[in-house]
């Protein structure tokens, strides 16, 4: 059987009231019970979840004895500790990324600096649903199904690329439904399973995510791709995936140079290069996003969405690409969902007209949130290293000791949520790394430190002792 990502599937099971050994028992019976743990599944040895999960040995025994009493679980010496009943064919694993089930977890009193977006709808996007209103209400001959991307909001946007200085026709552009619909449309279309992906490492976590749920095989380069002529010739994958503008986590941006090579080395092999730009709108006061990768060559897929921009309940994304390959992208989505949200287009291609306006003013806010958290962090956590970026929305914190996975399922325990650095490392790297978001409000970014620093102070990397502070020790 597929060994299952255990640790990852608890999500925030720490954040209850009560002991933790019954809190951690309580995840892996519901886990065992919604199918996420089949029947027949290996769990891990106590001291490595303990470890894991920064916490005592005596809880992990403590949850094991209580599931095995229950008989969900069954425990024996040389083959350790599985899922009671035969192993059956399992079905399809859903996600284990961090990053998605925060989001599937209920609001719980824990700060989530884990996941990034806008925390509420700009008053352009409220007016802009409010000038599309004459335009749906003359809507007549339409169904409404649009698989490519409704045409007004399609011209739109391949009006913008072209202002970029990237000449871009309608049916160059297809719709989709946020950003990550689209990475994972390319990847359907394009991965078989074995085909090699090349990555930067570390990157968004999403983009590995729906890579891997094509079975592909991820390979791993340095941010910005260095090398990638031989990496090609020695890997030699299906794609090539890039965030080179406020790159996810680290904030990088890479130079005009170093993309004329990456389009080139690409395209002398015909590789399809995938570029993220889904983060370019978000610099700092100054900062303007250089051109993007699809200005030099003709083998680029260029991902864009608004949730970033504007607000992650708009679901408003799209790629651009060579005409032959939307269509084909287009067959693809017509399956899955017969096309988008038409009023939702509507507003977003009236939104763009305001959207130099909407980005102005949350590159303000953006920075300034960002250096209130630095701040915060090296006055109450001066040992750790917080790099300052131009824009983007997260920082990419190295800890002095013990690793991010472990440190934040403690911090769990004092009600913040961070990003394990290892889920975004497809190299398994990057341990010593979390990620944090700085568009939360001062306040709350002021209170989240706070915490940390107090869950800092506690931690003890791959530690025995027993129990811990009590969940949500705030």
């Amino acid at each position: 059987m597929e060994p299952i990502n255990v640790v990852e599937r608890l999500g925030r099971w720490s954040s209850g009231r009560g002991p933790l050994y019954l809190l951690l028992a309580a995840r892996i019976r519901t886990l065992i019970d919604e199918g996420e743990l089949p029947p027949g599944a290996q769990l891990p040895p106590d001291r490595a979840l303990a470890a894991a999960l920064a916490v005592g040995r005596t809880t992990v025994v403590a949850a094991y004895d209580q599931l095995t009493v229950e008989g969900r679980i069954v425990r024996r010496q040389g083959s350790g500790t599985r899922v009671a009943g035969p192993a059956a064919v399992p079905a399809r694993q859903t996600t284990d990324a961090p990053a998605f089930l925060h989001l599937l977890e209920p609001r719980d009193g824990v700060i989530l600096m884990a996941c990034a977006a806008p925390d509420a709808p700009p008053p352009e996007l409220v007016d802009a649903y409010a000038r599309m209103l004459p335009a749906l209400a003359d809507t007549v001959g339409d169904i409404g199904y649009h698989p490519l991307g409704h045409a007004e909001l399609r011209r739109a946007i391949a009006a913008r690329y072209t202002d970029r200085g990237v000449p871009t026709a309608s049916e160059q552009i297809l719709i989709t439904t946020g950003g990550q619909q689209a990475i994972s449309l390319i990847a359907r279309a394009l991965l078989r399973p074995g085909d090699r992906v090349l990555v930067e490492a570390p990157t968004y976590p999403g983009a590995l995510e729906a890579f891997r749920e094509e079975a592909a095989v991820l390979r791993t380069l340095p941010i910005g791709l260095p090398g990638l002529r031989a990496a090609l010739a020695t890997h030699r994958p299906t794609l090539v995936y890039a965030i080179p503008t406020f790159h996810n986590p680290t904030g990088a941006v890479l130079p005009e140079s170093s993309r004329r090579r990456l389009v080139r080395d690409a395209a002398a092999v015909g590789v399809v290069l995938i570029e993220d730009e889904v983060l370019a709108d978000l610099g700092f006061p100054g900062e303007r996003p250089p051109a993007p990768l699809a200005a030099y060559g003709d083998q680029v897929i260029t991902i864009g969405s608004l949730s970033k921009t504007v607000w992650g309940g708009l679901r408003i994304g799209w790629l651009r690409a060579p005409t032959p390959m939307v269509a084909r992208l287009g067959r693809l989505r017509a399956v899955q969902d017969l096309g988008g949200n038409v009023p939702a287009q509507l507003a977003a291609a009236r939104l763009l007209s305001d959207l130099d306006a909407v980005r102005e003013r949350g590159a303000a806010q953006r920075r300034a949130r960002h250096d209130h958290l630095r701040a915060e962090l090296a006055r109450a956590l001066p040992d750790w290293e917080v790099p300052a970026v131009r824009g983007g929305q997260t920082l990419w914190i190295r800890l002095p000791r013990g690793d991010g996975g472990s440190f934040a399922q403690h911090a769990l325990r004092y009600g913040v949520a961070v990003l394990p650095g290892v889920g975004l490392d497809a190299s398994g790297g990057s341990t010593e790394y979390v990620r944090m978001h700085f568009l939360a409000s001062p306040d709350e970014s002021s209170e989240a430190v706070r915490r940390l620093a107090a869950a800092w102070q506690a931690y003890e990397p791959s530690s025995d002792r027993i129990g811990g502070p009590p969940p949500l020790a705030i």
